[in-house]
């Protein structure tokens, strides 16, 4: 459990409980007003405790690696939010309370059993990178084709079949579609990267022998960083 002293230090701007088997916070860290940085991944959580909804100054917040099956509604008291990770939870849905963090920057909701995405993830137009990696979608999300700001998509490990053109995106940089049992290979714009099979064709792959480009794993751009970025 977390030590209730702790809740005492209200210039605190970054704690990080990471891994401790937590289950529960007390009220009392609601105290702690300044905090930016909150990490909570790998725990045993299985709601977010409403606590944490009442630390206004937070801009980064990372939930990943606990068995999260939604997200409460007081979630988009977080107008400060810049950065969330909820990757590796038990999220079927991308809960719609996220589409309320109007200055979320960075999403990584990798590993979870997302199926689709809500169509109100268009009005986060200061959202740049967003990982889905390790999901089910069975199609690439038709939202992400309405933002036109996104600059990393990650799509790779998914069920994904076709992929649509991408090249009208202009903000895009980087495109990860691997691991999907696609024909094709997504459309870009001019000096986008992607990483996937035939990555380094266009459009399509050539059909001489059955072959096909794979792209190495050491090739493959490495996942969000281990280290927990500061917050800008």
């Amino acid at each position: 459990r977390l030590p209730l002293h702790i809740c005492s230090f209200r210039e605190l701007v970054k704690l990080y409980l990471s891994d401790n088997n937590l289950n529960h916070l007390p009220p009392e860290l609601e105290q702690l007003q300044n905090l930016q940085i909150l990490a909570l991944d790998f725990n045993n959580f299985k709601a977010l405790p409403l606590v944490v909804c009442t630390l206004k100054q937070l801009c980064i917040l990372y939930l990943g690696n606990n068995k999260l099956c939604s997200l409460p509604l007081e979630l988009r008291l977080l107008q400060n939010l810049k950065t969330l990770w909820i990757e590796s939870n038990c999220l079927q849905c991308l809960p719609e309370v996220v589409c309320e963090l109007s200055l979320l920057k960075t999403l990584h909701a990798g590993s979870n059993a997302l199926r689709t995405l809500p169509t109100q993830l268009q009005c986060l137009q200061e959202l740049r990178t967003i990982w889905l990696s390790g999901n089910l979608l069975s199609e690439f999300p038709p939202v992400l084709l309405d933002m036109p700001f996104l600059e990393v998509i990650d799509v790779d490990r998914n069920s994904i079949r076709f992929f649509p053109s991408l090249a009208h995106l202009p903000g895009l940089k980087l495109v990860i579609y691997d691991h999907n049992p696609c024909r094709n290979a997504p459309k870009v714009a001019k000096g986008v990267r992607r990483v996937g099979r035939w990555s380094e064709e266009t459009p399509e792959p050539r059909k001489r022998s059955g072959a096909v480009i794979e792209i190495t794993l050491d090739e493959k751009p490495s996942p969000p960083p281990a280290a927990k970025p500061e917050p800008e």
